[in-house]
Parts: C-alpha cells; sequence; structure tokens
C-alpha cells in the first residue's frame, strides 16, 4: 500500500510539472545562463525548457504553451522577454512566472518577486496566483510602464548600442541630459486635454522603470487604472534633486511632477520617440492607451 501511495505521489507531481514551461533568454541581463537550466530541472523536474533564439520568440513558444494547456509559463529574462511572453498569455489560464534575469527587472520588483533565481523559481511550486492589469497601446499590450521623452530616446540609444547593463544606460543618461530640450505634447485624458510642454512623459501600470528608479511611486497594478507621470521642462539644476527623489520613491512629491489616472489616454501625434516596457517602439500616429483590467495571471508570494 505505501509503495501504491509513494508512485501515485510521484506520478502527480510529474504531471503538475509537466505542465509547467519555462522560456530562457540566454542574451538578456549580463550574466551567463549557462547554470540556470541545471537549477531549473533540480526545482521543477519535468518541465520542459525552451531558449529564444531571436526577437519575438518568447512570445511564440509562450503561445505554443497555451496552445497546449500549459497551467504555467515560466521566463528568465527581462522586462523586455516577459513583455513578450505575457502578450500571449493574456485573457488566457496560463499563469506568467517570472524569473528575473535582467538589466532592470522593474516588474519583477513592482512585485516584490525575488531577484535571487532560486527564490523565484520556489514561487511556481507554490502556484500563488494574482490576477494583474495589462496595458493596450495602439493594440499591442504591456505589463510595466511605456512612456516618450527622455526616457525613450535613451532606452533607443541604449538598445542600439547592445551593451546592457545599468551602467551603460547611466552613461547615455548622463550624456544626453545636457542638451535634452523638453517637447509640447497634448493628451486626452479620459476625455479631458492636457497640454503640456514635458521632459518625458509614463503611462505607468506598475511603479518602476527597474533598479528601484520609481516613477510612479502610486501606481497599482491591479485597480483598473493607468497612471500617467508628466515630468514637466525644469532647470538643469534640479535634476539631481529629481533622480534622488526617483531612487527614494518621492518624486511624486517634486513641484514638476503632475499624477493623472485614467482608463484610457490619447496623446496626439508628435515627433518623439516612444518605449514600451523598455524596449524602443517608434510610432507615426496618435497613441490610443487603454486598460485592460484583471487579464493576466502571474504567480507571487
Amino acid at each position: 500500500m505505501q509503495k501504491i501511495f509513494i508512485l501515485t505521489l510521484i506520478f502527480l507531481i510529474a504531471q503538475i510539472s509537466a505542465e509547467t514551461w519555462v522560456i530562457i533568454n540566454p542574451n538578456s541581463g549580463t550574466e551567463a545562463k549557462n547554470k540556470i537550466e541545471e537549477l531549473i530541472r533540480e526545482k521543477i523536474p519535468s518541465c520542459q525548457i525552451f531558449y529564444t533564439k531571436e526577437p519575438k520568440h518568447a512570445k511564440e513558444l509562450a503561445l505554443k504553451a497555451v496552445q497546449n494547456g500549459v497551467s504555467i509559463v515560466g521566463v528568465v529574462g527581462g522586462d523586455g522577454t516577459i513583455h513578450e511572453a505575457a502578450n500571449a498569455l493574456i485573457g488566457t489560464n496560463t499563469a506568467l512566472a517570472i524569473i528575473p534575469s535582467g538589466s532592470g527587472n522593474g516588474l519583477a520588483r513592482h512585485l516584490n518577486i525575488p531577484l535571487d533565481t532560486e527564490k523565484a523559481l520556489d514561487l511556481i511550486n507554490a502556484a500563488h496566483i494574482k490576477t494583474i492589469d495589462t496595458i493596450k497601446i495602439n493594440g499591442e499590450s504591456y505589463l510595466n510602464i511605456a512612456g516618450i521623452g527622455f526616457d525613450a530616446h535613451v532606452s533607443d540609444l541604449f538598445e542600439k548600442e547592445g551593451q546592457r547593463g545599468i551602467l551603460s544606460y547611466i552613461r547615455h543618461a548622463l550624456k544626453e541630459f545636457p542638451n535634452y530640450k523638453s517637447r509640447d505634447y497634448e493628451l486626452l485624458i479620459d476625455g479631458k486635454t492636457i497640454k503640456r510642454k514635458a521632459f518625458l512623459i509614463s503611462f505607468a501600470n506598475s511603479s518602476q522603470w527597474g533598479n528601484n528608479a520609481c516613477i510612479a511611486p502610486r501606481a497599482k497594478i491591479d485597480d483598473g487604472l493607468l497612471d500617467v507621470v508628466i515630468l514637466s521642462e525644469f532647470p538643469k539644476y534640479a535634476g539631481l534633486p529629481l533622480l534622488l527623489r526617483l531612487f527614494t520613491h518621492s518624486i511624486d512629491h517634486s513641484e514638476y511632477i503632475e499624477t493623472f489616472t485614467a482608463k484610457e489616454v490619447i496623446l496626439k501625434k508628435t515627433a518623439s520617440k516612444a518605449h514600451v516596457d523598455g524596449e524602443p517602439c517608434p510610432f507615426n500616429e496618435d497613441l490610443i492607451i487603454k486598460v485592460n483590467p484583471s487579464s493576466l495571471k502571474v504567480l507571487v508570494h
């Protein structure tokens, strides 16, 4: 009888594990991924592991997981890879498990997901699910933050260089900051027209870009609302105090910050670069940004 019980238990565990796929982006972040697969197989013995080979491959793999009835898709990567995979999981019963290994890991930090790989994998076995909002921007979904202005400009340079890591990002930001000019923007926020000369505008579902740089401290990822954060034109001497507020999660107390909450925002076409979850995203038309409430299942503590 005991032997039958043990065999049954092993079978059930194997069935649960077989319902987990893990997608690894070998190029995310700055650390090698050669030991991650071994750790995954130790923690989740019967899961299936896939490596991304090119941009958008994570979305393709996640879509196949949904089609195969997989319960959990783990993603080893940064916000960009998570963005790709999540676009296939939105509106399905397949839950996203974030195993952060990117340069900034903004979404993982907001959700208090451990940056330690082993602890993040433990969340898959615990299987505590939280349902969060996602945001649609001209038909494509994102999870974390989209934006225009200075941060989008730096993200574009960062992506073109190809060198990952926070130090590379800081180097570009410091080089571009002295000469970057604020621009005029027109937004329709839940039907109300707002015109501002802004250094940057963030459309935030969660609170931070990454590395604890918190641009929207009051943002909640499950409240059915988008936080529109406008950093107005400011004198250059105010740059350092603003930076300190960014990393002390108090930037919303600055006189140069305005925050609006909304279900829908329309940004009128303007000559500006944009980023979506940290990835450069050129646009040549109005941006229509809408909340898609309670649309994605994510594993958390």
